[in-house]
């Protein structure tokens, strides 16, 4: 039976994003290998969807941090709950990254790949950890967003975000529902520059694999498998703590809340399974709705452990493929940007890759690399969502027991 060109067309147009990018990764490494050298023609397309990328990348962060601050109740949630909430919040994702660096440490998927004849003596340059702290304040908020420092955006965002909270209730509800709508529009744009990256990967693929050979599949094999490992060494963390703080079967625990993981696999969006995490919290944990109506909206805002993952093991895997290794002091500061930047990462699909280009291009290495690993970030972005969303409803029901135990 003959196919017609209209209809394979349109069967491929009705593929989802991830498999496009797929087999968009898969054509530019059949490129790559064909053509070689030649192959490099196509960078420029793949230089524009890292463009795109970028372009959006700051507002996103601003309006989605910013969202998620405002939507609390008031200044008095950030009590009892909201202090715990937000220290596990910032301990778990430090943990993550720990984790991610110890991994990519031991696997080195980078290792082989040689980008070290490619790059100059500022490659890989770190500040110290005081600059990194003074640097994170803005001297002027206009110039931290015109200059792309990102890091700055998030912390001018924290503030306007607790500002807000004390205002009045009417102008308070207002500025609320404008910042809502502002991330609203920058997902959508980030949507929208996302139908561009089958062809910017392929792009990548074939002029990376051309310039560099075939020696690039096994670190890209390495690099998944140190994101594996990791994301499931947090999977290990959090059953146990279940098993200290919540007092609970982690078995019976992951059969409640199994639907939860089909959700985060299929959108790979934190915000998109937010509604099914709520569900399982009232329906089936009868969690009280006073808490996990502020750990679960917070935790998929501010709770980012497998994007903090993702964001470490890129790093060392660009780093590695230039040759360039880190001091345990410059380890520590690479932990303390990734915390900033994975707390602002927007909750969508693929949001997570944006920030990852954003963390590399701030330790001043070659985007290229970590660029072609968006052809497989379905892979890590399935893993790191439900990571991410695990991660908010252990604590919430953590939270829950210690609070009930507190009450008997």
């Amino acid at each position: 039976m003959k196919i017609k060109i209209g209809d394979l067309f349109g069967r491929c147009w009705r593929l989802s994003l991830g498999t496009k990018i797929l087999v968009g990764l898969v054509l530019g490494i059949c490129a790559g290998i064909f053509f070689g050298p030649r192959a490099m023609v196509v960078q420029p397309v793949g230089d524009l969807f890292i463009r795109l990328l970028l372009m959006a990348a700051i507002p996103l962060v601003f309006f989605n941090l910013i969202a998620g601050i405002t939507s609390l109740a008031d200044m008095r949630v950030l009590g009892r709950y909201g202090l715990r909430t937000l220290a596990y919040y910032f301990a778990t994702t430090s943990f993550a990254m720990v984790v991610a660096l110890v991994t990519a440490h031991a696997i080195k998927p980078g290792a082989g790949i040689n980008l070290a004849e490619n790059v100059d003596d500022s490659f890989g340059d770190v500040p110290s950890v005081v600059q990194v702290i003074l640097e994170l304040f803005p001297e002027n908020a206009f110039h931290a967003f015109s200059s792309g420092n990102v890091a700055q955006v998030v912390v001018f965002a924290i503030f306007l975000g607790v500002t807000t909270l004390t205002m009045p209730v009417e102008k308070k509800e207002k500025l609320q529902a404008a910042f809502s709508y502002a991330a609203e529009l920058f997902r959508e744009l980030i949507g929208i520059v996302l139908h561009f990256a089958p062809f910017g990967v392929a792009a990548l693929a074939a002029a990376t694999v051309g310039e560099y050979g075939q020696s690039i599949f096994g670190p890209l094999a390495k690099f998944l498998g140190s994101v594996w490992i990791a994301q499931f060494s947090m999977m290990l963390f959090y059953m146990l703590l279940l098993i200290v703080v919540a007092r609970r079967s982690p078995i019976k625990w992951l059969k409640t809340t199994a639907s939860l993981y089909a959700t985060t696999a299929a959108t790979c969006s934190s915000l998109a399974s937010l509604v099914v995490s709520m569900n399982i919290a009232e329906k089936k944990l009868h969690i009280p709705k006073k808490i996990y109506s502020f750990t679960l909206p917070l935790g998929a805002q501010l709770n980012k452990d497998g994007t903090a993952i993702m964001l470490v093991t890129v790093l060392l895997f660009t780093a590695q493929s230039a040759g360039i290794e880190f001091t345990l002091a410059e380890q520590v500061t690479i932990v303390l940007i990734g915390l900033v930047l994975s707390e602002g990462s927007g909750g969508i699909p693929g949001g997570g890759m944006v920030i990852a280009l954003i963390f590399v291009e701030a330790f001043n290495l070659p985007l290229e690399i970590a660029g072609i690993v968006a052809g497989i970030y379905r892979l890590i972005d399935m893993g790191g969502t439900t990571i991410n969303c695990m991660g908010d409803l252990v604590w919430t029901t953590a939270l829950s027991d210690i609070e009930d135990r507190r009450n008997d």
